[in-house]
Order: structure tokens, then C-alpha cells, then sequence
């Protein structure tokens, strides 16, 4: 039976220069298409860019840590945006960290519980069905501003999906999402484009968020609980959905398991 073991202990285990070299290039590329990505999911989600920023940082630290992936840092992101916009809108963003909190806690017992191995026996229609649902919600959310009915209209969209479609077919070694991300960038800044900015439309501190606890209570815990079951299965299957893609990539194998625990936590 496999054992709850973060990753990372057993692939430090045989480290080397090399390795580490690869992995800070590797690190800073995450970190510059993790930055935009963690604000617009913030944004798609329904609370401000700081909570996208501070939840890639904590979360992607962790879940880092403690994984069971040799190279995924956190598997689901863009599949919670229309959840998670949902509880907010219902419960405000009280009921979302209560209801996180309590879904965290149900992904720690279903790792413990071993509940990894049952992802083998989730259809594939279902997944692919599930996963290009969420694939149609994106794209039908960004129409929008992608074609300039929200803010002013511009050239950076049409830009930066050029380059997502041709890099690949140039070289896999770079990626597509980095050099889209800093082309994106020095259009708005250098150009004459009107583009709205996140800077333009929101304040964005650069002091610590306060630390404050959710106020727990019966009736609240009751409420939440069916959001906190579609939070941990829906981060489940995503994440370890996610690690299969990952395993076929490096030729390796995850631990689900500890996968899951590393998520819940």
C-alpha cells in the first residue's frame, strides 16, 4: 500500500548541481506565468488580484512541499473559477474560507483513507466531458474583453494568441504562455495601444494581508458543506487527473495519496 511520503525527500535523495540549475531557470519561468495567471483566476473567481497573488505563493509552496508529483505544483486553478465565483456571490467571502477550510480537511482524510487509487476508475468520457466543459467557461468568459466589448479595444489579445498557437511548433523548449506574457507586456507599456491594466482598474497593496479567522458556527459549518464536498472532489480529480498528464510527460509515477494530503493541506 502506498505511503503517505512527500516527493521531494525522495528525489533529494540523489540531487545534484545540475538538477538545481535546471530547477531555478525552471522556477522563474513558473513564478512569471504563475504572477498574471493567479491574478486573472483571482478576478474570474470574484475577489481582488491580491487574494490571487498571496493563494499562488502560500498554496503553491505547499502543495509543492508536501506533493506527490515529481514536477506539478498544483493541479486544479482555472477549474474552480466558476465555483468558486459562485460560492462568493452566495456566501460572500467568509463562506469560501470556511468552506475551503472544511474541503481541505476532507482531501486530508480521503488521502489517509487511500482514496488516490479510485481515480482509475473514473471514466474517461467523464473527464474529458468535465474538463472541456470548464475549457468551453473560459473561453466563452473571455470573449468579452478579448474582442473589446468590456475595455478598450486592442491588438494584445490577437498578439499573444498568435504566439501561444506558433511557439510550439518553433521550439517546446521555451514556452508559449512565457513569451506571450512578456510580449503582452512591453506592447502595453512601449506601444500607444489604450489598454486597461490591473493597475488601472484596481488598487493593489503591497502590505501583508491581516490574519483573521472565519467565524465557525452549526449553522454555518451545515451551509458550507456541500460547497466544501464540490471544492475537495472537483481539487481530487483535477489534481490527480493532472499528475497522470505529468507522469506521461517524464516518464514518471505520483503518489496520489500524498498527493491528495499535500492538497488538502
Amino acid at each position: 500500500m502506498e505511503k503517505i511520503r512527500p516527493m521531494l525527500f525522495t528525489t533529494l535523495k540523489k540531487y545534484s548541481g545540475a538538477q538545481l540549475m535546471s530547477d531555478v531557470v525552471a522556477g522563474i519561468i513558473v513564478a512569471i506565468i504563475a504572477l498574471p495567471l493567479s491574478i486573472a483566476l483571482a478576478l474570474a473567481s470574484g475577489v481582488g488580484p491580491e487574494q490571487g497573488i498571496y493563494t499562488a505563493i502560500a498554496a503553491g509552496f505547499v502543495i509543492s512541499f508536501l506533493g506527490g508529483s515529481q514536477v506539478q505544483i498544483a493541479g486544479p486553478t482555472a477549474a474552480f473559477a466558476t465555483i468558486v465565483a459562485g460560492i462568493v456571490a452566495k456566501s460572500g467571502v467568509e463562506g469560501l474560507a470556511i468552506a475551503t477550510i472544511m474541503a481541505g480537511i476532507i482531501l486530508v482524510i480521503m488521502g489517509f483513507c487511500h482514496f488516490g487509487s479510485l481515480i482509475k476508475f473514473i471514466p474517461f468520457t467523464i473527464t474529458t466531458g468535465f474538463t472541456s466543459g470548464i475549457a468551453v467557461t473560459i473561453v466563452i468568459g473571455q470573449l468579452k474583453d478579448f474582442f473589446g466589448v468590456t475595455y478598450p479595444a486592442g491588438i494584445v489579445g490577437v498578439v499573444c494568441l498568435a504566439i501561444l498557437i506558433v511557439m510550439p511548433m518553433i521550439t517546446e523548449k521555451i514556452p508559449g504562455s512565457l513569451v506571450a506574457v512578456i510580449a503582452g507586456i512591453l506592447m502595453v507599456k512601449f506601444l500607444p495601444l489604450h489598454v486597461n491594466t490591473i493597475g488601472d482598474l484596481y488598487t493593489v497593496s503591497n502590505k501583508l494581508p491581516a490574519f483573521r479567522l472565519p467565524v465557525f458556527s452549526y449553522d454555518v459549518i451545515q451551509g458550507s458543506l456541500s460547497d466544501a464536498f464540490t471544492i475537495a472532489v472537483l481539487a481530487a480529480i483535477e489534481s490527480l487527473l493532472s499528475c497522470v498528464v505529468a507522469d506521461g510527460m517524464i516518464g514518471g509515477k505520483h503518489r496520489s495519496n500524498t498527493e491528495l494530503v499535500a492538497q488538502g493541506a
